[in-house]
């Protein structure tokens, strides 16, 4: 009788008050609720071809109490999973804690194989695993995933929220040996959203090839380039140098995957002498034929200011000191805008602050506030020497001249889920009579004595400009090291292509007449025809 009293009230006790617990402790062993991984949307190019798919894949997972020989586990399962034996043979050997991932979201084909070789003591988490069938194809900007599946870098991590969908959930009933004897799907789960790029496949793999070309030749520390539709701010192609696999992004160091295009700053040389000359045209200061007296140096506080080339005291229009890439000229220029008007023009074009691109991690470039201009400011910042501008934030501003005087942001992404989405809004900075008069000037560049002579297209009539700008390492300008840069437009007259070369540090030549000009002429070179831009 005493016996069952204590039976009873034992009985009462887990009925009542552990009842709640023993009921979620009967549930979690006999009920699984398991996520069902949403398919993650695709990234297309312009074309519609697949740059970025998920496939099915499964993670093995090891109980590694019940695998009574890890050693011989770890020699039949090797070659499958594709894992060291040794760094097998310590998962498996841990002893106690019952679920050990061993190998993640692998071929299901493979996961199977090793099911079959050791059948007590694995099992199988089904996954989606992402894969880009053109692993070399711009993937700082395509990006990738990681072993969760949700977008770190490039477009995979701008656009997370509409490519990974929504995880679905099934419900599983197992006997009390651990056998499904139940299955429910009580969420579906909800496939991601496409996103269709603006890049042209075959476009992107020329400006590849041209930058790797670089990297081989001039062993530079970086390279990027960009080439756009000025019309639009569409970004045709995007490349960087070095490259990296998207497959495996971890096999070169972490800084070959940064998009350089929007990461990198660097003081833009003679590329931003145009904006000098377009502020002051604007503003009724100058005109093309206005006439500069060009001494040998300017003198600035115990600086002096020189050119590239050697001379004596010479005459040049506007348009020759941008044939020439005359510093003194556009410093000229600079005076007669003066510190305020030029500090609120090189806002106005964008500098100083992020574009809007539709791409992660845009740095704004570094312009210095009007109120830390020093005497010697107007002395460098004419001819692009003391501000930081990023590539996509220098091309952006070009499209404005190339494009009639019109700002608008660049955009990569076309379509969303199968919807357009709209072309950014852009604002006036210029008039189209000066936008037209800068290019104009910029033809004469490509002419005898311009400093990209001969990096022309014969039939072609295009307006660029060279940028040498030297580095500055720790707190004083290099003597060594530069960067050299290129940008350029075809036709002149009414542009269609705009393309941008910038190359960090070359090696054995510095200017970007030599090595990013070269480099420009066979992009556009390659894609006028593909386009079909008419010759003059």
């Amino acid at each position: 009788m005493a016996l069952l009293a204590i039976a009873a009230i034992r009985a009462a006790y887990l009925g009542s008050v552990r009842a709640s617990a023993l009921r979620r402790a009967a549930l979690t062993e006999h009920v699984q609720i398991v996520p069902v991984p949403a398919q993650r949307g695709t990234i297309t190019d312009a074309s519609g071809d697949q740059l970025a798919v998920s496939e099915s894949a499964d993670t093995v997972v090891a109980d590694d109490m019940l695998i009574r020989d890890p050693v011989r586990a770890a020699r039949l399962l090797s070659p499958v999973l594709g894992v060291p034996v040794l760094t097998l043979e310590g998962e498996l050997s841990r002893r106690g804690d019952g679920y050990v991932p061993i190998a993640r979201l692998i071929p299901a084909a493979k996961a199977q194989q090793a099911l079959r070789l050791v059948p007590n003591g694995l099992t199988l988490e089904p996954g989606v695993k992402r894969v880009y069938p053109q692993g070399g194809f711009a993937p700082q900007v395509i990006g990738w995933t990681d072993w969760t599946g949700q977008g770190v870098a490039g477009i995979e991590y701008e656009f997370n929220r509409q490519l990974r969908g929504r995880s679905g959930e099934r419900r599983i009933i197992n006997d009390a040996i651990g056998q499904p004897i139940a299955v429910d799907n009580v969420r579906r789960a909800r496939p991601g959203e496409s996103v269709k790029l603006t890049l042209v496949a075959p476009l992107q793999d020329e400006v590849q090839q041209v930058l790797d070309n670089i990297g081989s030749t001039y062993s530079p520390k970086g390279a990027t380039a960009i080439v756009m539709n000025p019309r639009t701010g569409a970004i045709l192609a995007l490349a960087n140098w070095p490259d990296i696999n998207a497959n495996d992004p971890g096999a070169k160091p972490y800084i070959d995957g940064e998009d350089q295009a929007v990461s990198y700053t660097y003081e833009p040389g003679s590329t931003f002498k145009a904006f000098t000359v377009a502020a002051a045209l604007q503003d009724g200061l100058i005109t093309p034929s206005t006439r500069f007296d060009i001494p040998p140096y300017l003198s600035a506080y115990g600086l002096q200011i020189h050119d590239a080339e050697v001379h004596g005291y010479e005459t040049l229009t506007t348009a020759g000191i941008l044939r020439v890439s005359s510093n003194i000229g556009a410093d000229l220029i600079g005076q007669r805008l003066g510190a305020s008007r030029f500090h609120w023009w090189v806002r106005r074009f964008g500098f100083g602050a992020k574009t809007g691109v539709d791409l992660p991690g845009e740095d704004p470039g570094l312009i210095l506030p009007l109120s830390r201009y020093s005497g010697t400011t107007m002395f460098n910042l004419p001819f692009g020497q003391g501000e930081a501008v990023t590539p996509i934030q220098l091309i952006t501003a070009y499209a404005a001249i190339a494009n009639g005087g019109i700002l608008r942001p660049a955009h990569i992404v076309a379509a969303v889920g199968g919807h357009r989405l709209p072309l950014p809004k852009g604002h006036r900075v210029i008039s189209a009579q000066t936008a037209a008069e800068v290019r104009q000037m910029l033809v004469g560049v490509y002419a005898d004595g311009g400093t990209a002579s001969g990096a022309g297209i014969p039939g072609w009539d295009l307006a660029g400009k060279t940028g040498t700008a030297n580095i500055a390492v720790n707190g004083r300008y290099s003597q060594t090291e530069y960067n050299a840069s290129f940008i350029g437009m075809v036709p002149a007259s009414d542009p269609k292509l705009l393309a941008l070369v910038v190359v960090d540090d070359p090696k054995g030549s510095i200017y970007g007449g030599s090595v990013a000009a070269p480099a420009f002429q066979k992009i556009i070179g390659w894609a006028v025809p593909y386009f079909g831009i008419n010759p003059r």
